[in-house]
């Protein structure tokens, strides 16, 4: 069944996928190991890759999405009238360095990932730990959400995903009183993630959320994307999608989930410190060392457009900041 509950961003009804639209869960399940069998599919610069490549751009892109349609959607814009980004640019258009440092190769080499079976196990401070199946993943009723997504590279996308809440999931769990902070952890498949290999980074891939920010409606565990399970290339089976920060926060292929009471020091704070601070909040006010963030590339536009405080979504995330006295002027860089 899919729900209708208004959520923080006050998402119009139009834009939420009618229950017709949604896969059934079995339906979901054949369609991931589909995309897992049949998908065919510089330098160390920064936690969401070039800002200058354009998607689509090699034979590499194009058969690796080839036998990928996209789904149905119930909307063709956000809620600020922005049109969606296309399936091709969303599936060619990847940064996952698990795979490669590469976009144009990530599609490709990540065709043979196996996402089914999959399991993520939840625990830490918790009274209620659990091993979560995909199936059980998939029992939690799923919802459209058209999130922009804004890449610390200064470009971004308008992208419609499936999931569900992300405090479903820890409110199953039962968060300890001891609880401040949710810590995340993408696989490590040496045998289908040739970057893994390179030693310029900390692996595995971690992430993490205040406990607070976790809990806030905006953020989701995603599924699938353009009504379809999703694609390896976009964080197969199951990714996280926080759309008031930068991307590199929206962790993928998630297998580990704990809660704890520190700050977890993410892959991105291990590899450049001087760069990259925990809370990532997208901030037009405050630049990367090595370039502006006042403006950004839409994937697929002319020219550059204005970059918004919290990616748009302050009325729905700013008092996250203010709870924490958390100075936003600190965004990219310290804590």
């Amino acid at each position: 069944m899919l729900i209708k509950k208004r959520t923080g961003i006050e998402i119009p009804s139009s834009e939420i996928t009618p229950k017709s639209v949604y896969l059934s869960r079995r339906q979901f399940m054949r369609g991931a190991a589909l995309s897992t069998a049949a998908v065919a599919a510089g330098g160390l610069l920064a936690a969401c890759g070039s800002p200058d490549a354009e998607p689509g751009s090699s034979a590499a892109d194009v058969s690796a999405v080839q036998t990928a349609m996209p789904g149905k959607v119930s909307a063709t814009a956000d809620e600020l009238g922005d049109p969606l980004n296309t399936f091709e640019e969303i599936t060619t258009y990847n940064n996952y360095y698990e795979f490669s440092i590469n976009k144009d190769s990530v599609a490709s080499l990540s065709k043979n990932l196996p996402t089914a079976p999959w399991q993520v196990a939840v625990g830490g401070l918790v009274n209620k730990p659990k091993i979560y199946d995909l199936e059980d993943l998939m029992a939690f009723e799923q919802e459209e959400r058209i999130y922009r997504l804004r890449c610390v590279e200064a470009w971004s996308m308008v992208i419609p995903w499936l999931g569900f809440p992300l405090a479903k999931l820890l409110n199953e769990v039962e968060p300890t009183s001891a609880a401040k902070y949710v810590r995340f952890e993408t696989v490590q498949d040496r045998e289908n993630m040739p970057g893994l290999n390179s030693s310029l980074f900390p692996w595995p891939y971690v992430e993490g959320l205040r406990l607070d920010e976790a809990m806030n409606d905006l953020a989701i565990l995603s599924t699938g994307l353009y009504g379809e399970a999703l694609l390896p290339q976009n964080g197969a089976p199951i990714r996280l999608v926080v759309p008031w920060k930068y991307g590199f926060k929206s962790i993928k292929s998630i297998v580990k989930i704990d809660l704890v009471d520190t700050m977890p020091e993410s892959l991105w704070m291990k590899t450049a410190p001087n760069e990259y601070g925990f809370y990532a909040t997208v901030n037009p006010n405050v630049d990367h060392p090595r370039w502006s963030q006042a403006t950004e590339r839409r994937i697929g536009e002319f020219g550059r457009r204005e970059t918004l405080m919290f990616n748009g979504y302050g009325e729905q995330v700013a008092h996250l900041d203010d709870d924490a006295n958390f100075d936003t002027t600190q965004s990219v860089r310290g804590q």
